[in-house]
């Protein structure tokens, strides 16, 4: 295994002490310089592994050498050094394509953690999992589709990947915004790390601080042991914040801290902890009107706003359709142990003229139902239902509900109707299907998406 070199670029002779001291101790050979233009002729001559670049040099920045190394070694990864405080510019940086940042006075276990993730990044003669092509080897769902937006994104998160940046998934509900953050943590240097998502709209508010940050046992009533909190469980890894625009302003406060300082306080505890996490968030609102209305802090907007990323809906890439509703298919047909289920042409072209409001999940829900309907393994035509086409009709015979939502209503009708059948028929399964006129498959199949047991 070859020796590691890193560059060490700072106009500071101390600070390149310490960190040729740091990286030789890791077993990394480093060669500094405190000038930009003798740091420019470096990496015209030699290869390193990673460059560490203060901001401030006597003939330049550390941002122009950024945009160099973008320019002429993109492979290269490239981490900045900071003041203390001055995240606007670290931000740049990482918006330039920097890999991470680091500030002063230099925190040495972090620039460790932050030096190894570097070395793990793909080097070009031994092609990595950022280089592969994006197709899941654990078997888990990839990204699927040939059109023009998938191979955009798909090529966008392999980038990203090889950074530490923020990012931020916009896209409509149902669209893969979460499939998206996976394959970025997948894809990067922290695949083997944990990957942690939360959904920050279903975490009660009163909660939410010790969910993130954690807390001390006794630190309130009801805490009878320590609990570690969201982002320590995320250490050294990704934390997905699913929904982000639901945080409600006081925790915002504390979560840009925590971003900023990299290190958190628990709930009770006297001092702060030092976290390494990647923060990639999600939402299906507009963050910018958000923020305008006063609904979300502008200063968190921008911190988490580094890299935006958009999950393309359904309706823009019909042609994706007939390859994810065959993958969909697959995995339904291996859950439920039967054999492989397909689509009849008419099926395939009906999917294809629906705008799917409810994107991919809604064609999951679908062909979910679909296949719970049909006794072979072919899905015609008139075996697809459409919930958005046909809600009109329903509606106007749907009796008052009082404001329980239409699945939840349609989902007790279903269960009072399968449990009076399971009464009368002695709780014999095939009975009582072949009472309501479905198959053992469908009742078997309704039974465990009811919890009936």
């Amino acid at each position: 295994m070859s020796i590691k070199q890193v560059l060490v670029v700072d106009d500071e002779p101390d600070i390149c002490e310490l960190l040729e001291i740091t990286l030789q101790r890791m077993g990394i050979e480093t060669v500094s310089t405190t000038r930009m233009r003798h740091a420019v002729n470096l990496l015209g001559k030699q290869r390193f592994d990673l460059c560490l670049t203060d901001m401030r040099m006597p003939d330049g920045d550390g941002l122009e050498l950024v945009q160099h190394i973008q320019r002429h070694c993109p492979e290269l990864p490239v981490a900045v050094i900071t003041a203390h405080g001055c995240v606007d510019t670290a931000v740049r940086a990482l918006q330039l394509g920097a890999f991470d940042f680091v500030t002063k006075p230099v925190d040495l276990p972090l620039l460790r953690r932050l030096v190894d993730s570097a070395l793990r990044l793909a080097r070009p003669e031994a092609p990595g999992p950022a280089a592969q092509a994006p197709v899941k080897e654990d078997g888990a769902s990839p990204l699927l589709g040939r059109s023009g937006a998938m191979m955009q994104l798909r090529a966008t998160v392999a980038r990203l990947a090889r950074s530490q940046a923020p990012v931020i998934v916009l896209g409509e509900s149902g669209s893969g915004k979460e499939l998206v953050a996976r394959e970025i943590h997948r894809l990067g240097p922290r695949s083997a790390q944990p990957f942690v998502p939360v959904n920050c709209g279903a975490i009660p508010s009163e909660l939410m601080e010790s969910e993130f940050f954690g807390h001390q046992k006794g630190a309130f009533t009801g805490a009878i042991q320590n609990k570690t909190g969201l982002f320590r469980e995320a250490h050294g890894g990704t934390l997905f914040l699913d929904e982000v625009a639901e945080l409600p302003l006081a925790l915002q406060v504390k979560l840009l801290r925590a971003l900023q300082e990299r290190a958190i306080k628990p709930v009770g505890a006297n001092r702060e902890e030092s976290v390494d996490v990647r923060i990639v968030s999600a939402t299906h609102k507009n963050l910018a009107d958000e923020v305008q209305h006063g609904r979300f802090r502008q200063d968190l907007f921008y911190r988490l706003n580094v890299v935006e990323l958009r999950a393309p809906p359904l309706r823009e890439r019909p042609e994706d359709i007939a390859e994810l509703a065959a993958h969909i298919l697959r995995d339904i047909a291996a859950q439920w142990q039967i054999s492989g289920l397909a689509l009849s042409p008419a099926a395939l072209d009906r999917l294809c003229g629906y705008p799917f409001p409810g994107n991919v999940r809604e064609l999951e829900n679908i062909l979910e139902r679909a296949a719970v309907m049909v006794d072979g393994p072919l899905i015609g035509a008139d075996t697809l239902v459409f919930p958005e086409r046909n809600r009109n009709a329903e509606s106007a015979s749907m009796p008052a509900t009082h404001g329980v939502g239409l699945d939840d209503h349609l989902a007790e009708q279903e269960r009072r109707a399968l449990e009076a059948a399971l009464e009368q028929a002695a709780g014999n399964r095939t009975a009582a299907a072949r009472t309501l006129g479905l198959s053992f498959r469908q009742m078997r199949y309704r039974l465990k998406k009811l919890g009936i047991d």
